[in-house]
């Protein structure tokens, strides 16, 4: 007898150690993963009653050289210490240095040659172009030199006497650099050379030493900018002089000071116009014009001047080749200008979609996050990729030389226009940590997208949001898969994982998990919590949650922290109804049968077992029974069917269970669990459903609302797969 219980005390170690090994706590909470709640973060996401950051302002000089094609500047940057720590020094990004001679950039970029490779390639390659900062003064209120250091993309000024608390200090740059050419070496800003007419297009970025951002939870974010993490920049209030011949256009970020000094007459009516045109965009500077300018080529120069408040970068466009066009919005009473910038390349493309694109976008993310606060919106046609800047940004999306295009151009360059505007949004205002975290603004903005594209037109072909266009990269080679909690220089598949993942997982999280009403709630508090301010990924997750009363701490982990992807089985169905006849009453038994659908039927199978649920011993459980009428209880069930659903987790990410019963007289039902039903068993759970019908088809995730990888499994009975071979014989 003791021999015998050893060995059943054994068995029972070998079953709870397998079932200890299996758990993978999925729905353990993220408490240990996320930093500690303190004084300027709160535990409920928000900021907290000692939340500070700095403020750098920044006055600066340009002069744009366009028969070098070279930039010149000066500036003065008055930086604020709101922190409670005295600095010692304060560290400058230097981002063009990427393209210096001695940038870590191309030593760190991997490549391989193959068969074919196009020019361009390979002058990449082989390109001497030398694109870094040439510093030629650091110097402080009083003109005397200051020490520095530059490492790479990154310099540090030397304090004379440490900047306390509540101090604020000013220092002046000098500095140049040549500008990139975009079409052949690629970046996120530079210039394009129209060989046409021999002019150029200058779309200008990072082309100014910017403050780096002291904060709570980091410290200084100094980390080497290598190309692919973008920027984390402080907010503060920027005036900017921008010299260029005097046959320019100029669109930049800020408010134009000086309109009557840069723009004709009609063109300075024109302007007016477009500030009260709130249903279609008035032209400032025609076709015509442009045209006229390319040709002019003026040696004359003049000087644009900008001014913004609270934006945490600068940036501008310039040509002879732009015609320019606005219109007002209006949101909530405030009438900010949507506008676009284009040479007549883009034409008639950009004339009739980019400034109604930047419109549809102000409206749409300003009911989801804040009100749009600043004064204009700006899209500037560029060849290559789109890029983002505060109230400006570069975009793609031209037509063929004689003005024709395909529809796959026009909602591309449509698409890019409402995900770079909306970049406004994240992480222009509610600015985000994009060297660390490219996901909080490209997949919070790009989910934000998919919401506008549809309001901009509900056929929009939308790329990226859609939960089933992210299966081939969720069921696709593991070893190239990255948890979207990655930073920006390790991700491997960018697109995917910082872009496409993160926006479907917000869609799934609004559309399945929380609903649109209680997420829409959170998410807009989330952004109004931390517009112009510093958000982590911990400030989001707790926000969404503290903001909506849902558990999401199993989404965060399965979506954001690991690898994992939706596949679940409908792996079996059994059917039971009750008995009719009479029999063993006393025991108050009730007798079923079952049906089990087996995976090769074409209906349930006729073949039945009897099984017989007895009678609970709990004596509370009896005495209700008891009160009961047995024959009322046997009435109430008869006719009843009882479906046991067995649903297995093959891909690992737990999810809820969207499903769709067809019933033998052709009405379908929908009906959702939760994710929480697989929280004893994170591998196979079974349901009990009763139904008033027949049922003659399980389907789960029939509208492909949860990414789930392989909707084959999804069906029960199992349906045979019809080759496309087939398909096509049959003309489908």
């Amino acid at each position: 007898m003791k021999k015998k219980l050893l060995t059943i005390i054994a068995i029972l170690s070998v079953v709870i150690s397998s079932a200890q090994e299996d758990w993978e706590k999925k729905f353990e909470q993220l408490g240990t993963i996320l930093p500690t709640a303190n004084s300027y973060r709160t535990a409920a996401g928000a900021p907290g009653k000692e939340y500070w950051q700095q403020k750098a302002d920044h006055r600066i000089s340009i002069t744009l050289d366009d028969e070098n094609q070279r930039i010149t500047g000066s500036e003065t940057i008055t930086y604020y210490n709101q922190s409670p720590d005295a600095l010692e020094y304060l560290w400058i990004q230097l981002d063009q240095n990427m393209r210096a001679r001695d940038s870590n950039t191309p030593l760190a970029r991997t490549g391989e040659m193959k068969d074919s490779l196009n020019a361009k390639d390979l002058y990449r390659y082989a390109s001497d172009y030398d694109g870094g900062f040439k510093i030629s003064r650091v110097a402080d209120a009083s003109g005397n030199g200051l020490s520095y250091t530059i490492n790479k993309t990154m310099m540090r000024i030397n304090l004379g006497k440490p900047l306390q608390p509540g101090e604020n200090v000013s220092f002046g740059i000098d500095w140049s650099y040549n500008i990139n050419d975009r079409m052949m070496l690629g970046g996120r800003s530079g210039m394009e050379y129209f060989p046409a007419d021999g002019n150029y297009s200058y779309t200008i970025a990072q082309f100014f030493p910017r403050m780096a951002v002291y904060s709570d939870n980091e410290g200084w974010q100094n980390k080497q900018f290598l190309g692919r993490g973008e920027f984390t920049l402080t907010f503060g209030d920027y005036e900017v002089d921008l010299n260029v011949p005097a046959d320019f256009i100029v669109g930049a970020t800020g408010e134009l000071l000086n309109p009557e000094e840069v723009l004709t007459e009609d063109q300075l009516e024109r302007f007016e116009l477009a500030k009260a045109s709130f249903d279609k965009p008035v032209i400032i500077v025609t076709g015509k014009e442009a045209r006229k300018n390319e040709k002019t080529k003026s040696q004359e120069r003049k000087t644009w001047r900008f001014k913004a408040e609270n934006v945490r970068d600068f940036a501008f466009a310039a040509s002879r080749k732009y015609i320019w066009d606005a219109m007002a919005v209006d949101i909530n009473g405030k009438t900010p200008l949507a506008m676009s910038y284009y040479p007549k390349e883009g034409n008639p493309l950009w004339e009739e979609y980019s400034t109604l694109a930047v419109r549809q976008t102000l409206i749409t993310y300003s009911k989801h996050t804040i009100d749009y606060p600043y004064p204009v919106a700006i899209s500037v046609h560029a060849a290559s990729i789109g890029m983002e800047y505060p109230m400006i940004c570069f975009n793609f999306g031209r037509p063929n030389p004689d003005g024709s295009y395909t529809e796959r151009t026009k909602w591309r360059m449509i698409s890019v226009i409402i995900h770079e505007v909306g970049h406004n949004f994240f992480p222009m205002i509610i600015n985000s940590d994009e060297r660390q975290w490219t996901w909080m603004d490209e997949g919070l903005n790009t989910f934000v997208q998919y919401l506008t594209a549809k309001e901009f037109d509900p056929a929009f072909p939308t790329r990226r949001g859609d939960p089933s266009s992210i299966v081939p990269y969720m069921r696709g080679d593991q070893g190239l898969v990255r948890p979207i909690m990655t930073n920006s220089e390790q991700i491997l598949q960018f697109g995917n994982n910082a872009y496409a993942k993160p926006a479907t997982a917000l869609n799934i999280l609004r559309e399945t998990v929380m609903g649109p009403e209680l997420f829409d709630y959170a998410f807009k508090k989330y952004a109004e919590r931390w517009a112009f301010k510093h958000p982590t990924p911990a400030d989001f997750f707790r926000t969404m949650e503290d903001a909506s009363a849902v558990d999401l701490d199993w989404f965060w982990r399965g979506w954001f922290y690991s690898a994992d992807y939706v596949d679940v089985s409908v792996d079996n169905v059994k059917w039971y109804r009750m008995k009719t006849e009479e029999e063993g009453l006393e025991t108050r038994n009730v007798r079923v049968e079952d049906k089990s659908l087996g995976a090769d039927s074409k209906s349930f199978s006729d073949e039945a077992q009897r099984f017989v649920f007895k009678n609970t011993k709990s004596s509370d459980y009896r005495e209700f029974r008891n009160r009961l009428d047995e024959d009322q209880v046997k009435l109430s069930l008869e006719g009843k069917n009882f479906y046991e659903v067995t649903f297995t987790n093959r891909g690992g990410l737990v999810t809820p269970l969207i499903i769709e019963w067809t019933y033998s007289d052709g009405t379908m039902e929908i009906e959702k669990l939760p994710a929480e039903i697989w929280r004893h068993n994170e591998k196979e759970v079974k349901k009990v459903f009763v139904k008033d019908k027949e049922v003659i088809k399980v389907v789960l995730d029939p509208n492909k609302m949860t990414a789930d990888t392989n909707i084959e499994d999804n069906i029960f009975p199992r349906q045979a797969d019809v080759s496309r071979f087939d398909k096509f014989k049959k003309g489908k």
